[in-house]
């Protein structure tokens, strides 16, 4: 072996193995590690009291008979909820709802949002009003949008039947909410009103990251417009657009205060969602345990869908 590749050889040994610490070096570094846990403890309390300790609680319960009432006894029943689920077609009734809703909500909601995220990030007159108009939705809570949207759907005195009337589309009032063939898809576009300006902020800022020059390179190549969509906004837009059809239909699929208080899962329970479905289990019926086993199912089965999602998404990526 020559003298220079002794030497490489040495580097590379040095480089991989790093000198042992001193005593003392290891317990600066035990002192430093303390005063980070001592600094994040103010945000990890709080973390686990009210988000873990609950979530454990809930797991818990799901292997329990607990009902409401404090003389109640709580027993250990093992996987006896879990095998009722399997059995109850209220159930998978509300989740095939559930999947229904948040799969609509979703796509409807990325697809104008894509648009509107795109216009908004042309160079125009009065953008900033537009941006700013836009997120007007998701500033307000979901309460006072079930209410908003609840007088536009009435039947009788609601803007949209009045509009319809004059413009000679219906004949007679139609009651959106308590109807059985047109309350889910109702719900459905109050659900993607309120989530779409979210949806817009977060691909807006995906847009705003895509290279100028990329755009300018494919133009001055002769790409149109919607060639230079499918070969370099898209492409950059990817990750971004998976990350946020990920977080949108779980929300969407935990979705409750918004379908709560326009129809309370009626009618017939037609926009009956997996959440209220689990509320009423909880506390309507007193099931306690029977409600914890609806959500972990539920949790599991969300992860299953999510995972499948995300690993195609990921192997197109790589490709």
């Amino acid at each position: 072996m020559s003298l220079t590749a002794a030497r490489g050889k040495d580097a590379v040994g040095h480089r991989g193995a790093p000198p042992p610490r001193t005593p003392d070096q290891r317990k600066r570094a035990l002192g430093l590690d303390r005063g980070a846990w001592f600094l994040l403890a103010p945000a990890l309390i709080p973390v686990l009291v009210l988000s873990v300790g609950p979530l454990l609680y809930g797991f818990s319960l799901a292997f329990t008979d607990a009902q409401a009432g404090r003389t109640t006894p709580t027993r250990f029943t093992g996987f006896a909820n879990f095998a009722d689920l399997l059995h109850d077609t209220l159930f998978w009734e509300s989740f095939r709802t559930g999947v229904v809703w948040a799969v609509s909500v979703t796509a409807l909601q990325f697809a104008m949002a894509l648009g509107l995220a795109l216009l908004l990030n042309e160079n125009l007159r009065l953008r900033w009003l537009a941006r700013t108009l836009a997120l007007v939705p998701w500033a307000m809570p979901e309460v006072v949008v079930g209410i908003m949207w609840r007088l536009v759907y009435h039947p009788d005195a609601g803007i949209l039947n009045r509009t319809l009337t004059q413009l000679h589309l219906i004949s007679d009032n139609v009651d959106w909410l308590t109807s059985l063939p047109v309350a889910l898809p109702a719900v459905i576009v109050v659900g993607v009103w309120a989530g779409m300006p979210q949806t817009t902020v977060v691909l807006l800022a995906g847009l705003q990251n895509v290279p100028v020059e990329l755009k300018e390179a494919a133009q001055l190549d002769g790409a149109g417009l919607w060639r230079r969509f499918t070969t370099v906004t898209w492409p950059a837009l990817g990750p971004v657009a998976a990350a946020v059809t990920a977080l949108n239909f779980i929300w969407n699929f935990n979705s409750f205060g918004l379908v709560y208080v326009m129809t309370q899962g009626g009618p017939g329970g037609r926009t009956r969602l997996p959440m209220l479905f689990s509320y009423e289990e909880a506390f309507t019926y007193g099931q306690f345990g029977y409600a914890a086993a609806m959500g972990l199912v539920m949790v599991a089965l969300i992860a299953v869908l999510l995972t499948a999602f995300l690993r195609k998404k990921l192997k197109e990526e790589a490709a």
